[in-house]
């Protein structure tokens, strides 16, 4: 947790300042005499604050000892906050305590990137482990600023750690049944509404496409709801929609050995619209949000579908299976038209792992993201932006539709190899209607992203993004 203080309160095991490069300013509520002493200390090392430049100093202030840590962030002309989330991690990542931020300077005042990059730190995924790592740090931010949500700040954190945490407990742990009974708990503790749907209901539905995915599974498909609705004045229904594969082998297709270890991350598309949603909830505001996730488990026995088999979705479309591991966007499929047609969402925004050919086009650094509506795109450019989460946008040239035309059924759930994320995006427009729709492909981004202010592991990408953006429409 981080708090913003207007005065120093307490003894701290170490005071830190923010400096850009040759603004250096010595603390003024030090003595004449430690003053003198740090400008020699300066003079000696040659400190001018260039970015990442540390300097530790210790001095006796009123018969105790103060630890100072001074840090640069290199010319003011070219800070980023991106550049900010870097440093911060870089040298926070090495300090244990309780720690004072101070600094002069109004671009590095930033206490709610300063608790986003402490969360960071401090979530460690030890929950199987015999001995667990303590939290790292406790930051009181000393700022100039006046009305920072201190608060919102520590709850976009911890939603953020709640979609990690989902995403890094392995598929034993976290399957359909258990994943619907932990967002039930989380509906409690946040305050929405969850109902679950089980696999007979989907049947009735006619979500065929969800439950061939989930049917060789032991584990039994589910779809959870959760509904956010505080604002009964306004028409306007965000929906997000996040692909919840607890584990995917591949089916029949199956994946090598490698490329299944880290397949329980699968469901960060689920993770981040449960995380949002909790974010969201906690915080109170005036929206209206629905969370839809196909819930299921791609496994193989003789009960699994097959390459070749034509099955019809909820919409009514015939899709002709190419590849038992283009599974991901059958289940949004039937999760995305119910949503549609039983929620009356007045947009869509859809999360999935779906594509390796994202992960080629964009790395591990960007997502990848598909609109219909200018608008809604616009914005989220915007929100992620607030956010540091850096998102691409991809086209829906109607040509990419020809490579997913059946000949024997209305279309496929695989086209060519090349542009196979756009083909993917094709495939999910198909089930939209009319509906005002954005898809994002987390692929790269979910999981070990290469982002320097991440640890390994799940990420929780997009809960700040998807949370600015609720706020802002």
């Amino acid at each position: 947790m981080i708090k913003v203080v207007k005065q120093i309160e307490k003894d701290y095991d170490l005071q830190v300042n923010l400096f850009f490069e040759n603004e250096f300013e010595i603390p003024q509520n030090l003595s004449e005499e430690n003053k003198s002493f740090i400008e020699k200390v300066i003079k000696k090392y040659d400190f001018t604050a260039k970015k990442s430049e540390e300097l530790k100093i210790e001095i006796t202030e009123n018969d105790r000892i103060v630890s100072l840590d001074f840090i640069g962030f290199g010319k003011r002309e070219e800070f980023t906050e991106n550049l900010y989330r870097e440093i911060i991690f870089e040298k926070f990542s090495k300090i244990k305590g309780d720690i004072l931020i101070e600094t002069k300077e109004k671009e590095l005042d930033i206490p709610e990137v300063f608790g986003e990059i402490l969360y960071n730190i401090n979530y460690n995924f030890d929950n199987f482990k015999e001995k667990k790592e303590e939290k790292r740090l406790k930051i009181d931010f000393l700022s100039n600023r006046e009305n920072i949500n201190i608060n919102e700040i520590n709850l976009v954190g911890e939603a953020t750690d709640i979609a990690r945490e989902l995403v890094d407990l392995p598929a034993n742990i976290i399957n359909p049944v258990s994943l619907a009974e932990r967002v039930l708990e989380l509906g409690e503790r946040y305050g929405f509404e969850v109902e679950i749907l089980d696999e007979t209901e989907l049947e009735k539905l006619g979500m065929n496409l969800l439950v061939s995915v989930g049917k060789a599974s032991k584990t039994e498909s589910k779809l959870i709801i959760m509904r956010y609705l505080n604002n009964t004045s306004d028409s306007n229904k965000i929906a997000l929609v996040g692909k919840g594969l607890t584990y995917d082998t591949g089916g029949l297709c199956i994946k090598p050995a490698d490329s299944m270890l880290e397949m329980k991350s699968d469901m960060g598309g689920a993770a981040t619209v449960i995380g949002t949603l909790c974010a969201v909830a906690k915080s109170g505001i005036k929206k209206n949000i629905v969370g839809i996730i196909p819930a299921c488990e791609n496994a193989i026995n003789g009960n699994a579908y097959r390459p070749g088999d034509i099955i019809k979705s909820l919409n009514g479309k015939t899709v002709e299976i190419i590849n038992t591991d283009a599974e991901g966007r059958l289940a949004l499929a039937d999760a995305i038209t119910y949503t549609v047609r039983n929620e009356n969402p007045t947009e869509i925004i859809d999360l999935a792992t779906l594509t390796g050919a994202m992960m080629v086009a964009l790395g591990t650094f960007t997502t990848g993201v598909f609109s219909t509506d200018d608008e809604m795109y616009n914005l989220l450019e915007k929100s992620s932006s607030q956010s540091g989460e850096r998102i691409w946008r991809m086209p829906l040239f109607d040509e990419y539709r020809e490579q997913i035309v059946s000949q024997v059924a209305d279309i496929k759930n695989l086209g060519n190899r090349m542009g196979g994320a756009i083909t993917a995006a094709k495939f999910l427009q198909e089930f939209v209607e009319e509906t005002p729709w954005i898809h994002m492909d987390i692929a790269g981004t979910a999981f070990d992203s290469t982002v320097k202010w991440l640890k390994k592991g799940a990420t929780g990408v997009a809960v700040k993004t998807l949370y600015n953006y609720a706020k802002n429409r």
